[in-house]
């Protein structure tokens, strides 16, 4: 039974939950949360101050004792809004490194709503066709409309709890001109997606995070009901309510924690536009977050049958096809790549030895090698690395969008080298098998060198120091296909340690 553990650094908070896998179900085993404001001085002066960093480190360390106590197989280490803002983010991650082993994937806002939409929609049975999904951190907000349990649209926006309260609020109990300001900034971002909203037509609206929580506590005390539902009303009066309370009065208010007490006026007031904005009766809190997300994404990774790897992947299927229609990639030709990308990949592995993820992402590269000829067909190979690296592909980590990226670098001229500055930042185990994956790639490329489709088939025979490749083409043609791969016979020797010989049927 693998164990995994999913560890979110936030601009308030660090959290940690380790579950295990057991009977296709995760059964959660510790659960752990500090706040550290790690995103604090980043709303302020755009750097991680030095206590916060050693805090956090701190806190780091001792979930590192937790995971490695449980067993933890895997452990996935994401980091949001204060690392993706803060200027000396590196110095901080490999200060965490250094300390604990684990490398820190710091997500986009998109691909942090993903991931809590698909924490949400893994451990949660819900019957509405249309919802909403409202996420409120301490650095950022990410909205989310899901129909049939898949994304329609997703925003990201800068109204994170801790970074409103830093930017606007300088007195307790707030004055009235910074609350004008407070309430004028989040009408003016809630406005940018405001009819992209209301066009969804959600019929379910569904809240996560502390925010959310301790408006839903203080809903439950106040109305005395046993209820996640809150309804409208009640959170533009609370965040009235709230916006003229002092600390110790708002400490005193059931459901709200000492910490929270200190950012509860930004983020009541967030929930308070977003509700009246878009329309909405009331919201469900759900005690689910990015850590779940990251959970269910670990679980699809590690077995490919389970209902969430489905899920995922839809999600990535989709992504890649948008990518090719915001690039014009031509379509046809990059199917067929692909299919005989995915033919080879089964046929030879024996020979390429590769993981059987790699599957997947040679497959990626096949469909999203010609992107970077939009930009311009001159350096196209360099421009698809980059557009392919740096571009939000639901479903990959930034690792593994790296090792797509360098897979489809390789598909012009120049070959990958252990000191190309492409292959020098993978892992060292992906760096020898990313060089397998492009030769594979390319010889999938030669294959369909007329791009008609000529080659229908390819029977593949190994031998001890040979391949034999017999191309099945449509009657008149394939001599260009002979000649690609005969071009790649050299490379594929370099590679294989094995001769490539074909020949027409």
């Amino acid at each position: 039974m693998a164990t995994f553990a999913a560890v979110d650094i936030g601009a308030n908070s660090v959290r940690l939950k380790i579950a295990r896998l057991r009977n296709n179900k995760l059964v959660e085993l510790a659960d752990d949360r500090e706040v550290v404001r790690l995103g604090e001085s980043v709303f302020r002066t755009g750097l991680l101050d030095p206590k916060a960093m050693a805090q956090t480190v701190k806190v780091l360390q001792r979930f590192h004792r937790t995971a490695q106590k449980h067993g933890a197989d895997v452990v996935r280490v994401v980091a949001t809004s204060s690392l993706r803002d803060a200027r000396n983010a590196s110095a901080f991650m490999e200060w965490v490194e250094s300390a604990t082993g684990w490398r820190v994937d710091v997500i986009s806002g998109l691909e942090e709503g993903r991931l809590i939409h698909f924490g949400v929609m893994a451990n949660t049975r819900i019957s509405a066709e249309r919802v909403l999904l409202m996420d409120l951190g301490g650095g950022s907000c990410e909205i989310t409309v899901s129909v049939n349990r898949q994304i329609r649209d997703i925003v990201s926006l800068p109204l994170g709890a801790v970074r409103l309260t830093r930017e606007f609020l300088q007195h307790d109990p707030p004055k009235k001109k910074e609350l004008e300001q407070l309430c004028a900034f989040i009408a003016e971002e809630v406005s940018r997606v405001e009819r992209r909203m209301k066009n969804a037509h959600p019929q379910v609206s569904i809240a996560t995070s502390g925010t959310a929580a301790a408006l839903a506590g203080l809903y439950a005390a106040r109305a005395d009901v046993e209820s996640s539902t809150v309804p409208r009303n009640s959170v533009v009066k609370f965040a009235e309510k709230l916006s003229k309370a002092s600390l110790p009065q708002r400490l005193a208010m059931p459901g709200i924690g000492p910490r929270r007490a200190e950012i509860i006026i930004a983020g009541a007031n967030v929930y308070s536009e977003l509700l009246t904005r878009l329309g909405l009766t009331s919201f469900r809190y759900l005690p689910l977050g990015l850590r779940d997300g990251v959970l269910a994404q670990m679980v699809s990774d590690h077995d490919s049958h389970t209902r969430v790897r489905r899920q995922v992947e839809s999600e990535r299927e989709n992504s890649l096809l948008e990518l090719e229609n915001r690039y014009s990639v031509d379509k046809r030709f990059a199917e067929r790549a692909r299919k005989n990308a995915n033919d080879l990949f089964r046929k030879l592995k024996g020979i390429h030895r590769l993981p059987p993820e790699y599957e997947e992402w040679i497959s990626a590269a096949a469909l999203l090698h010609e992107i970077g000829s939009y930009i311009n067909r001159a350096g196209r190979h360099r421009h698809a690395y980059y557009l392919i690296a740096y571009s939000e592909i639901f479903g990959y980590t930034t690792q593994q969008r790296a090792i797509v990226a360098a897979i489809a670098r390789f598909m012009g001229k120049s070959k990958p080298t252990p000191d190309h500055r492409v292959i020098r930042v993978l892992p060292e185990l992906d760096r020898q098998y990313v060089v397998r994956a492009v030769a594979l790639l390319r010889l999938a490329l030669a294959l369909d060198q007329g791009r008609v489709g000529a080659v229908q088939s390819a029977r593949t025979r190994v031998h001890p120091a040979e391949v034999e490749l017999t191309l099945v083409a449509k009657k008149g043609t394939g001599d260009l296909e002979m000649w690609a791969v005969e071009k790649e016979r050299g490379y594929f020797r370099a590679v294989f340690g094995r001769d490539l010989s074909v020949e027409l049927a």
